[in-house]
């Protein structure tokens, strides 16, 4: 499964004519142990993709790519059709209002045994995270970290500061950014600036 997954979305990229293609598969570059569709299967967990599908539909390739396997973790599919689903929604909303997002999200594993599925041993995630930043006007950004069991609660439960996100997956978001916007930008979450 991936470490993490980070795209641009831009208004261009957020429809096209493509419909979604349905074909998961293995990536033969990944080394072995690798995901298979054999792990999947009858495990009681969704193929959940960090970049959507719906992302994707402005180029074949990109579709395609989003169907591979080390874009996908196990995920309940009830946070997958629910609040996964709505947040990968309200992003594409974001991009077509402020032209472009910039969207990193993955697995969050705590510091525990972990779950397995199938004979590659693919590890079943405890939570996901995904951070959003928007550099269109005044800068702004949020991180969201739900658990793979939940995904009928409102998504407004789930939103942090990116800095509470980096803090639990040990990651540093935005890198690139100015350090006094990336000070501000990921210290405070205010949802009403996306509204």
């Amino acid at each position: 499964m991936p470490n993490w997954v980070a795209w641009q979305l831009t208004a261009e990229h957020t429809d096209g004519e493509l419909k979604r293609m349905n074909n998961f598969h293995e990536e033969e570059n990944c080394p072995r142990p690798r995901a298979t569709l054999q792990d999947y299967k009858g495990s009681g967990w969704s193929r959940g993709h960090m970049c959507p599908a719906g992302d994707n539909k402005w180029s074949r390739d990109a579709m395609y790519d989003s169907f591979s396997l080390v874009n996908v973790c196990p995920q309940d599919s009830k946070l997958n059709s629910g609040v996964w689903n709505s947040l990968e929604m309200d992003c594409r909303q974001w991009a077509r209002q402020y032209g472009e997002v910039y969207i990193v999200c993955g697995p969050v594993l705590m510091k525990r045994q972990h779950e397995t599925i199938g004979p590659n041993k693919v590890v079943v995630p405890e939570a996901f995270f995904k951070v959003v930043l928007c550099m269109v006007g005044k800068p702004k950004a949020f991180g969201v970290v739900v658990r793979n069991n939940e995904g009928t609660k409102k998504r407004d439960l789930y939103y942090n500061s990116v800095d509470d996100v980096e803090r639990l997956t040990g990651l540093d978001f935005f890198p690139s950014l100015p350090d006094d916007i990336e000070k501000v930008v990921e210290a405070e979450v205010n949802m009403d600036e996306w509204r």
